[in-house]
């Protein structure tokens, strides 16, 4: 669930809602933690029970207040709450609990009691202020929560000689020194340098090869393959010896003492076989063929004469398995065989992840790998006398993908190679490198390096559920950081470089992830980006349709007033969803750049911009279902282009193929959602994203020249009558666009051409016509 603040219910309305939400989530992790077959997931979803235990505990106890910034009562609101699924805070600090270990080690090497009181104390004398400073200097210490740099900071101010600054800064922190660690992790080297960005870490990676399992049903194959069709080609010729090709079995026909003496032999060695290799059935069925010659076997073993129905069905079973396959020994049968049993010798999977494991182990294991090439190389000769793997046998790609991850290296040159698969990926590496531009302003390397592993731990801290228009926890807001907070100097050149940053990644996002809305994280650190450079670039977040309330914040404003600027005068975008974007204009003017009210009417703005959306989505005022939400939702986003029209104006993104070949990629998009809501178990959220994917590609055509749009308008039907499903449902769509781009508009009701053309938006109350049948 999507928690930003901007859509949350109000303080008055009862949880009754959220109260029903922690129910089913308790009832969904007891069930996991009773039925899982993996104990690790057992575990873990105890561990999740026990939270949501503790969030409904909580709210029947008035201990815990949901919607607050400040959830948990005696923390404030700076402290980092333990927060499940959906924003519930848990009444837990994520800096609590029992002493680490290295918490321990600490207080054993300063000789006082191992408690955090006592080590917080500890470190305020003149030798715990030095062990502080040794670590600021080498950087070898790790943040990760961001109360692990409080008592770094402490020390940084007191040798800066801002002693009034450090005393005041413990006095904030003293009431909870008994409680939180506020000490910082020691690490074998330094934090590398943010330039260089990875997914995975080396540990991760081999945590993630050792944990590899035998495949079930890839063993069972094998053992098919290795055991059981040799026994089935073994008692094959058996019988071959007694029938013949033809498989009959004369009437009358006695079997000699050899024969039946090595057919004990071999129902002697099937026994010992079924009691080894138990991962294949398919050699127990009796009326299978290898039954079949199995069982009437024993009958003869046991001294009693085949009945004609038995003696028929060996004559069946013989003559089938030489069609198949050929006589045992033949060419035929030999070259299958030869390629069953290569296949059978293949290493197994687990096997050459954990040689890859291994190869892993004497590196530093708490960062990435310049380079992943030579930790995927065949499995050479010393290895395999080592561990028995055949010499030359290939990494497989389910192995090679857990050590591509690992890779260190731009994060433009991840995301080009493919090991950043998605704009939700690339969100979760962005922190490393938005937190050296937005520490660039503190002068101090020590002071920048601290600062900038802060960041880097805040960044991890999961969003609260708030309500009334409530705004998540800033690091402005930590008492650490407003402490140093006098130590930065931005400059033009601190301003320019998070400029720069801002539009690189913002470029990446639009350029390799075409038609995907940019997650909110990463629309938080463009935000922080932009804010740094002193950009007038208001970004808005997407909202939940399930908890929204009726209202917008005053970025929304500006971010129309921005799209206003840049696609108003009858742009293609502005005709083709019926939007006024000179009276939006004039409404955005109500309110400063950042959405702020200016004098004359602007407070009113904001109630305006939230009415107009509600029209426009043909929804009453007020909050409704959550297909409602979503349609006024999306609303706002065709108004504001959500943050394209932004990074374009303010920013200055132009993506290097250009925009006629990124409205290209975008359709790529829109073909495999279409085709998802088609086919796929969940069409109604494909629908949606495709109409979000489709809203771009109308974007990018009206910022394309005349020459280059006509030419994208002719592709299009061009390209989706290659996968038929996608023209079929695409067909009302383009031929809407066409409409449009030829000087023609939609009708109130957004169709055109007596209903052969609709506009595409994605969310509805009812069926939608992209796909009528979405659960059929």
């Amino acid at each position: 669930m999507n928690t930003h603040a901007d859509q949350q219910p109000p303080m008055s309305t009862p949880f009754t809602a959220s109260s029903d939400h922690v129910r089913g989530m308790l009832a969904r992790a007891f069930t996991t933690a009773l039925t899982h077959a993996d104990p690790a997931t057992r575990q873990r979803a105890e561990e999740r029970a026990r939270g949501w235990r503790d969030v409904l505990a909580g709210m029947a106890s008035g201990t815990l207040r949901i919607g607050s910034r400040t959830p948990v009562a005696g923390l404030p609101a700076w402290v980092t709450p333990e927060v499940l699924h959906g924003g519930f805070a848990t009444g837990a600090a994520r800096a609590g609990g029992p002493l680490q270990p290295y918490e321990a080690e600490a207080a054993r090497r300063a000789g006082v009691p191992a408690d955090r009181a006592a080590l917080f104390a500890y470190h305020l004398t003149e030798p715990g202020l030095a062990a502080l400073w040794a670590l600021l200097d080498s950087g070898r210490y790790e943040v990760t929560l961001p109360e692990e740099a409080a008592l770094l900071t402490v020390a940084w101010l007191v040798r800066a000689g801002e002693t009034d600054a450090a005393v005041e800064l413990v006095g904030v922190l003293g009431p909870f020194a008994d409680k939180l660690r506020f000490l910082p992790r020691p690490a074998e080297r330094a934090a590398p340098e943010p330039g260089a960005v990875h997914r995975s870490t080396v540990a991760q990676a081999r945590a993630a090869l050792a944990g590899r399992r035998p495949h079930r049903a890839v063993e069972a194959q094998r053992e098919a393959l290795r055991v059981w069709r040799p026994f089935a080609d073994e008692l094959l010729a058996h019988w071959l010896e007694f029938t013949g090709p033809t498989g009959e079995v004369g009437r009358g026909a006695e079997p000699d003492a050899g024969w039946l003496t090595h057919g004990r032999a071999l129902l002697d060695r099937y026994e010992r076989l079924a009691a080894a290799h138990p991962l294949t059935g398919r050699h127990r069925d009796p009326r299978g063929n290898e039954g079949i010659l199995r069982g009437a076997l024993a009958e003869l073993v046991a001294g009693r004469r085949l009945d004609a129905r038995r003696a028929g069905l060996v004559r069946v079973a013989v003559t089938g398995m030489v069609r198949k396959r050929g006589l045992p020994g033949s060419e035929r049968h030999a070259a299958l065989r030869g390629v069953q049993a290569a296949q059978a010798a293949l290493p197994a999977h687990h096997a050459l992840a954990r040689l890859v494991g291994d190869r892993l182990a004497g590196l530093p294991q708490e960062s990435g790998l310049a380079d992943v090439a030579p930790y995927m190389m065949p499995v050479t000769a010393a290895e395999g006398v080592r561990t028995g793997l055949p010499e030359g046998a290939d990494v497989p790609p389910s192995v090679r993908r857990v050590v591509a991850v690992t890779r260190s290296a731009p994060l433009g040159v991840l995301v080009a190679a493919g090991v950043v698969p998605s704009a939700e990926a690339m969100a979760e590496l962005v922190p490393q490198l938005v937190a050296a531009e937005r520490t660039a302003v503190h002068r101090d390397p020590e002071l920048r390096a601290l600062m900038a592993a802060n960041y880097r731990a805040f960044r991890v801290r999961r969003s609260l559920l708030l309500v009334n228009l409530a705004r998540q926890v800033t690091p402005e807001e930590l008492p650490w950081v407003r402490a140093v907070g006098g130590h930065a100097a931005g400059d033009d050149t601190t301003r320019s470089s998070a400029a720069a940053a801002a539009r690189t990644l913002a470029e990446t996002a639009v350029e390799h992830f075409p038609g995907t809305l940019l997650p909110n994280p990463l629309v938080r650190e463009l935000g922080v980006l932009l804010g740094a450079s002193g950009l007038d670039a208001p970004l808005t977040e997407e909202l939940a349709a399930d908890i929204f309330m009726g209202r917008f914040s005053g970025k929304f404003l500006a971010s129309a007033g921005v799209a206003a600027e840049l696609l108003g005068g009858g742009s293609l975008y502005e005709r083709y969803y019926g939007i006024d974007y000179a009276e939006l204009g004039a409404l955005a003017a109500r309110r400063d750049g950042r959405g702020r009210p200016r004098t004359g009417g602007g407070d009113d703005a904001l109630a305006e911009f939230a009415r107009l959306c509600h029209v426009r989505a043909g929804r009453t005022r007020g909050t409704g279902s959550v297909a409602e939400n979503g349609m006024v939702i999306e609303q706002a986003q065709i108004l504001t282009t959500h943050n394209l029209a932004t990074l374009v104006r303010r920013v200055g993104v132009a993506p290097e193929p250009g925009w006629a070949e990124t409205a290209r990629r975008c359709f790529g998009t829109v073909e495999r959602l279409t085709e998802r809501a088609g086919r796929g178990p969940y069409p109604l959220s494909a629908l949606k994203d495709a109409a979000y994917a489709w809203r771009q590609l109308v974007f990018h055509l009206t910022l394309c020249g005349e020459a280059e749009r006509s030419e994208v308008l002719a592709w299009l039907p061009a390209e989706a009558a290659r996968r038929p499903l996608v023209a079929s449902r695409l067909a009302p769509a383009l031929l809407g666009l066409r409409h449009v781009a030829g000087g023609g508009l939609f009708e109130a009701d957004g169709t055109a051409l007596a209903g052969r053309a609709r506009r595409l938006t994605g969310w509805t109350a009812s069926g939608h016509w992209l796909r009528p049948d979405p659960w059929k």
